[in-house]
Order: C-alpha cells, then structure tokens, then sequence
C-alpha cells in the first residue's frame, strides 16, 4: 500500500491484494467450508493425497493432462514456496510431496490452514481470504455467513470464471455451491436441517481494479524506482506487504494541476508542455509536481523525466560558486556587448546588445545580464560553477560536457524541473542540500518501519546562501521576475528563457518551499501560446508558479530570509508593501527578453529511460557542447529598468521604453 504523505490517504495499490489475518479471525463454518471443499481429509492426513498424487503423476507420463488431486498441504506448498517452479513435471511433483510431507511434520494443521487462507487466489483480484471477503462482500471475513463462506470456497477450483457469474457460469457456480453445502454435512460441518435452510448469497457488484488516474501513476513510477535504489527489489514491492508513505501532499498535488491547466488555454499545442517541481528546502522531500496532461504523460512526465536547457535560471549557481569564493555583492564584472573571450569562438552579446559597463552582481542578477554572467564565470572558474551546481542536485553527467564552454554559466545544460527546484531549495536552506527524494517511510509486514534519511550536502556558506537569495529578491521587486510576487511575503526568483523561447522557465522560493516550473514543446520549436504570444520565463511561468505558491502559502507563517551582507548597494526603489494586494500602480515591470543562449545541443529536450542515481526519476543524459551561434533578435521593447554604471554606479535611472 502507498500512500501520501499523511500516511493515510491511499494513493496507490502495487502487487496483489492481499491481507493477511489470524487463523482465529477466520470463523469455524468458513474454515469448515475450504476443508470440505478442497480436502476432506485435511486434519488426518500426512499432507500428501497418495491416491490423487499417483493419479497426477500417471497421467504425467502418459501425456495426457494433469489432473489434480492436491491436497491443501500440496497447493500452500506450491503457492507459499518461491523456490518450487509451477511447471507441470514429474519432478516438480515430487518435490512438492516431499516438502508437503515435510511441512506436515514441522507445523501445526492450524498453522498450514493459516497460511493457505492468507495465500490462495479467490478470482477478482483477492488474495486470500480476507480479500475475498472484501472483494466479493463488501465486509470482513469475521462477518461472513455460512452461505457466503461456502461460496468463497467454491470459487477455489475455477476464480476466473466464478468472480462475476453471468448466465451459464452463474448455473454453474451455484450448483458447486451446493455441492460445497452438501459436503459439509457429509463432513459433520451443518446438519441436514442447516444446510437445507441455506440460500445462495448475495454477490457485491464487482469493483473495477485499482485504476491510477492522472498524476497518480507517475508518482508511482518515482517511488518505485526510488524503492528500487534504497534496495527493494520488485518482488519486494509487490508481495511483500510493504506500506510506503511518500512525501507527496495530495491537496499541494491538485494545487499544482490547479495552477497549470487554470493559466493554460486548451487551444494551447499539443506540443507545448509544461513542467512543476515544488521541495521542501529543509527536507528535500518533493511535495508536489505536475508531469503533463494526461494525453501528455503516456511515455515520460515533464518534471522528473523531461530535462531542457535551464537557460538564466543556472546563473544563480555562478552567483553563488562566485560569493563562497572570495567574491561579494559589490564585485563589479563586465556587462558590456558584446564579450569576446580567448575560449569562446564568437563573440557573446547581451539582450538586444545592450551594454551595461561594469556593474555589481545584484544589478547582473537583477537585469540578467549575459555577459556579466560569463565574465563572473571566468574570474571564479567554471570548474567551481559546476562543483557548486553538482552539490546542489544537478547530476554531473548533465554538467560536464558543458562546462568547459565559456557559456556555461548562461544555463546551456539541461535540468528537469526537480532538480532546478531542489537546486534552489539549497539557497533556502542556507547552503545545505538535502537530497530530494519522494520516499518517507516503509513499514515491512512485521511492522518494522525505516525513515528515509536524506544526505545533506554543504554547498555554499550560510551568508553566500543569504547574499545569493538578496539578489534573486531584486529580480522580483524589480527585475523580469515581477508576475511572480507574492504581496504577503518575500519571494526570492529567477527567469530563464532560451534562444528563441525554446524552453522558458520561472524559478522561486520562500523560505518554506521551492519550486519550478517550465514550458518547452516536444519538437524543439517556440514555445507559443494562443492569446499569450511568444512566452518568457517572466509571462506564464511565472505566473502559474504565483498561482501554484497562492494556494500553498495559504495560511503559512510569513518567513523573512536572513539579511544580506552589507555592500553598500541600494536599489534605489522601496521596498514592496508586502500587506498590499495589488501592485504599485505607478511600477513598470521590465520586459523579460532577458536570455541569449546557445541552441539546444541536441536538437530539442531530453527524454530518456535510464534513472539518474542521484535523483528519484531523473533520466541522465549525455549532450555536446555546440558551436556557439549569432545571438538572435528577439525584436522585445528595451528593459526601462536600466543599471548605467558607466555615469552613475550607485542609481539605477529610468529609461523610457523603446517601441517594437
């Protein structure tokens, strides 16, 4: 059974269904019907039927088919042991005798009959007898009648064909009932008087089986190939009785469903998908997600599986290699275009070529300034951008065929939306990541239960971790980031959007929870939205991830983030009224057209089989470093929030935006 995070809501039902009870559970004239019906002679006998048994093997050696003849004993043996094949051999047989007679030595009948009612196949997918009683009864197997305890035993010999009788079959299922009744007077069980007083039971309609319906079968899909690397094999998983309790809250699940298919119009393309991961930044554990439509979702899910090039959302990694390396706020780096660096084949530009001068890294961060990023890049080292990205949660496999290239720290290597949220969760966690994971607990079927215990990995220090959230504030007080504030509470954020709207992203957190959403299409193309246009990570991204955070900060305490160092930089503006439920009127957010990257290394997003061992569900992927192209004209109004450090380092000033 697994269930969501609080342990009782059910999500999932894995394996068979079967519940297991006491022999003293099960009432007398039930046991007295299975014994009647399969075996008489079960309390006498030495486990072995030998008149049956030579019947079987005879038939065997002739080639003609099997007959039965087996014993309670004998199918337990067959059914309980794992190691007994379920071929029809000479062989097989006699070694089934030879442990049932075993058996029958070893353990008490009680015991045998114990095992073979929690073990035997009742049709309608029960397993056992307390699933049968379920399943065929809608009560417990305590409650059963004698009519309805003597059906269950008929079901035995055929419980495909007697799980829902329907005109020949149904003729057929009641004359076996009677013959079950019948026995058990012949067995002293009823008295002729109480068997005639019996009448065929009532069957409950038959349910359909446990059917996983939209996100649920995803969800699935991560616990189990979590289980799987924590050490649970398959055969665990489903016959095993395990009770897993993930860290999915199911009401955050809807939100998130919520918050994409409300914001998204249905004449969007099929093509178009959309991507969001939220985690718990002091835990790790992936609360919510949402992986696609369901005429989306067949073959892989957006957040886990899907992984696309995080564009400007990977700048904060740089930022945050650059503040735990001897850099602070205050550094200033190039953010004049073009760039030409010695390792770079062309030169790389800005938005629109916009030059900025030297500026500090908030304003970088803030205008999400290319070549700043790159010449950040290069005066910290991307071998140290990638060692910070890889503690965070990004798999090196997706960083190393990447980072030698002077655009690395522009996002050219591609995430899944739970990596990029539980990247950020790290700076929420003031520098700790812990290890995302969709797994609480598992409780064995003796009840022994293990907490799942994520690793904790120090990336940066503390104030890095603060400095680095500083700067991602002004982003969306100030920067392209503005569609997703929240007016109750802090919000620290990043956009990112590729060449030509490839894949577009919005990246945030609060200090309780981090999450990440992107859009992209299946065949590589624009991203484009009907009625919305061509999307940045500042348009619908951002606003389906304030959608999604609306319904999730409902009623959480407002958390401030730890103050930043003091590098004497102000923005300029004041601070948001965070009590306020509407914007400034009188505020211009700055139009998001803040990326230029490479292209897609290989044609478009990745969507691969192979589970990534560090993360629940990521597919790993090898790319190739592309040769890097003209920088695209995106024809976007000018940024009016520009940092001109070239006349005044201290003030930003206001530009008057250009026309189209």
């Amino acid at each position: 059974m697994i269930y969501y995070r609080d342990g009782k809501t059910v999500l999932a039902r894995q394996g068979v269904d079967r519940r297991r009870v006491d022999i003293a559970q099960v009432p007398q004239h039930v046991r007295d019907a299975v014994i009647a019906a399969e075996n008489r002679s079960f309390y006498d006998d030495a486990g072995v039927s030998i008149k049956g048994t030579a019947r079987a093997v005879w038939s065997t050696f002739t080639g003609q088919q099997l007959q039965g003849g087996s014993t309670i004993t004998q199918q337990l043996v067959r059914n309980y042991y794992s190691g007994l094949s379920q071929e029809r051999s000479v062989t097989r047989k006699f070694k089934e005798i030879l442990i049932a007679m075993k058996v029958d030595q070893s353990k008490p009948k009680d015991w045998v009959l114990e095992q073979y009612l929690n073990t035997i196949y009742f049709g309608r997918g029960a397993n056992g007898v307390q699933s049968a009683a379920r399943a065929y009864f809608a009560k417990d197997v305590g409650d059963l009648t004698v009519a309805e305890g003597a059906y269950l035993a008929a079901v035995i010999q055929q419980p495909s064909r007697f799980a829902d009788p329907q005109g020949a079959d149904l003729d057929a299922v009641k004359a076996r009932w009677q013959s079950v009744i019948d026995a058990m007077t012949q067995t002293g069980a009823l008295t002729p008087e109480q068997a005639a007083a019996e009448r065929f039971p009532e069957l409950a309609p038959p349910k359909k089986p446990f059917e996983l319906k939209g996100q649920a079968q995803h969800m699935l899909e991560q616990v189990t190939a979590e289980l799987n690397r924590r050490g649970y094999t398959n055969e665990d998983i489903n016959s095993s009785g395990l009770k897993v309790v993930t860290t999915f809250d199911k009401k955050l699940m809807q939100a998130a469903e919520r918050a994409v298919e409300d914001l998204l119009p249905d004449s969007s393309p099929k093509q178009v998908r959309t991507g969001l991961a939220a985690v718990d930044p002091a835990t790790g554990e992936v609360v919510a997600f949402y992986g696609g439509r369901p005429a989306q979702v067949e073959h892989f899910d957006n957040a886990f599986s899907a992984k696309v090039m995080a564009g400007s959302t990977f700048k904060p990694y740089t930022l945050a290699a650059a503040l735990d390396n001897g850099f602070d706020l205050s550094t200033r780096v190039d953010g004049n275009s073009p760039l030409r660096v010695a390792s770079a084949s062309k030169p790389i530009p800005n938005d629109s070529d916009r030059s900025y001068g030297l500026i500090n890294l908030v304003s970088a961060t803030q205008n999400s300034v290319n070549t700043a990023f790159v010449d950040l890049g290069q005066k910290v080292g991307l071998d140290k951008v990638a060692k910070t990205a890889e503690l965070a949660g990004i798999p090196a496999a997706q960083l190393k065929p990447h980072q030698a290239a002077a655009s690395f720290p522009l996002g050219v290597a591609s995430v899944s939306a739970v990596q990029n949220a539980s990247g950020f969760a790290t700076f929420a966690n003031k520098g700790v990541h812990m290890e995302a994971h969709v797994v609480r607990s598992v409780t064995d079927a003796q009840g022994r239960k293990q907490v799942v215990e994520p690793a904790a990995t120090k990336v940066v220090g503390e104030q890095a971790a603060a400095d680095t959230t500083y700067a991602m504030e002004q982003v969306v007080k100030y920067g392209t980031g503005t569609g997703a504030r929240l007016y109750d509470r802090p919000v620290a954020g990043k956009t990112g959007t590729t060449d030509d709207s490839k894949s577009v992203w919005f990246n945030g957190y609060t200090p309780q929870l981090a999450v990440a959403v992107n859009m992209f299409r299946d065949d590589n193309a624009t991203v484009t939205i009907p009625g919305y246009g061509t999307q940045f990570g500042g348009s619908l991204p951002a606003q389906i991830w304030r959608a999604f955070m609306t319904e999730a900060m409902e009623g959480k305490p407002v958390e401030e983030f730890p103050e930043p160092s003091d590098y004497g930089y102000s923005s300029g503006y004041e601070t948001p009224d965070y009590d306020s439920d509407v914007p400034d009127p009188d505020y211009t957010p700055p139009t998001d057209s803040d990326e230029w990257d490479v292209p897609e290394p290989d044609g478009g997003p990745s969507f691969t089989d192979e589970p990534d061992q560090d993360n629940p569900g990521d597919r790993a992927r090898q790319d190739v470093e592309p040769e890097q192209t003209d920088p695209p004209s995106l024809d976007l109004p000018d940024n009016p929030w520009v940092q001109d450090d070239r006349t005044n380092p201290d003030e930003p000033r206001l530009r008057e935006p250009q026309d189209r």
